[in-house]
C-alpha cells in the first residue's frame, strides 16, 4: 500500500451505514487512499465511475440506500472496478438476505464477507441468527464449507470471518489466525475490515489480496490490543492501520 495520501491515491467510494463510516473512512484515510461516502441516487454511478474500488455495507438498510447500491453496483461492473459486498446483518434478516441474492442475480462481486452466520445463512436458506453478531454455536468447519460453496456458486472470493478467517475462493480455503478479542468487542471494526479489502482490492483484485487485507487487519488488532478498554483500542487500531504494520 501507498506510505501516505497523495493526489494521485486511489478512490474507495463507500456505500455504507452511518454508524461506522466514520471509522471506515478514517481506515482508508490511513492506508494512503481516499474515501467517498456518497449514497444519494442522482449522483452514485457518476462517483463510482471515478472510484477504484466500491465497498456496499448492508449494515443500516433505507429504501434509498438499495436504490443506491444497485445503481453502483451496476456502474461498477460497467466500469470493471472490484465491489465488495458486506453482507452485515444477513443472518438475521430476510430482508437482507434477499438483497444479496437480488445482487447476485443482477451483479458481479469480487468479494463476499460476513461473519461466520451471514456465510452461512447465504448458504443455507433455512438458517437463521439473532442481530449482526455471529453465531458462538457454528464452528470453523460449517463456516468454511458455506464460505467454499458460496464462493463456487457465485463465483467470488467469500471472507468469512471469526476467530479465524477464512478466505475461499476455487475451491480452497485460506486460514488467517492472529488478531485479538477486542476486535469482536467494538463496533464497526468488521465495517472496517470491509473497507480495508475493498482498498487492497482496488490495488491488485485477487484472492490473495483479500487474504492479505485480513491478515493485515488481524495483525494491527493483535498490536492495538490493550488493557485500558475499548476506546483506548480503537484509537491504537486506527494508529496501527496508519503505520502500516507488518504482516
Amino acid at each position: 500500500m501507498e506510505e501516505k495520501a497523495s493526489k494521485n491515491s486511489r478512490l474507495i467510494h463507500c456505500i455504507t451505514n452511518p454508524i461506522s463510516m466514520n471509522q471506515c473512512a478514517n481506515t482508508i484515510l490511513a492506508l494512503g487512499a481516499r474515501p467517498i461516502m456518497a449514497e444519494h441516487p442522482d449522483e452514485v454511478a457518476e462517483i463510482t465511475r471515478t472510484a477504484s474500488s466500491l465497498l456496499l455495507n448492508l449494515g443500516n438498510i433505507t429504501d434509498t440506500r438499495i436504490t443506491s447500491m444497485r445503481l453502483a453496483l451496476k456502474e461498477a461492473n460497467s466500469t470493471g472496478i472490484p465491489v465488495t459486498l458486506d453482507a452485515v446483518g444477513a443472518a438475521c434478516s430476510s430482508l437482507r438476505k434477499a438483497l444479496v441474492r437480488l445482487f447476485l442475480i443482477s451483479g458481479r462481486f469480487a468479494c463476499i464477507k460476513g461473519n461466520y452466520s451471514e456465510i452461512v445463512a447465504l448458504y443455507d436458506d433455512t438458517y437463521r441468527s439473532s442481530g449482526v453478531d455471529s453465531d458462538k454455536g457454528i464452528d470453523e468447519s460449517q463456516a468454511e464449507e458455506a464460505a467454499l460453496n458460496l464462493s463456487a456458486s457465485a463465483n467470488t472470493i467469500v471472507v468469512a470471518t471469526g476467530k479465524t478467517d477464512l478466505v475461499a475462493y476455487n475451491g480452497k480455503a485460506v486460514r488467517i489466525t492472529s488478531g485479538s478479542k477486542q476486535l469482536s468487542e467494538a463496533t464497526g471494526t468488521g465495517c472496517m475490515l470491509g473497507a480495508v479489502i475493498a482498498t487492497f482490492l482496488a490495488e491488485e483484485n485477487s484472492a490473495a489480496s483479500a487474504a492479505k487485507a485480513c491478515a493485515f487487519f488481524k495483525t494491527c488488532g493483535a498490536r492495538a490490543a490493550t488493557e485500558k478498554g475499548i476506546g483506548t483500542f480503537m484509537v491504537n487500531l486506527l494508529d496501527e492501520i496508519g503505520g502500516k504494520c507488518e504482516i
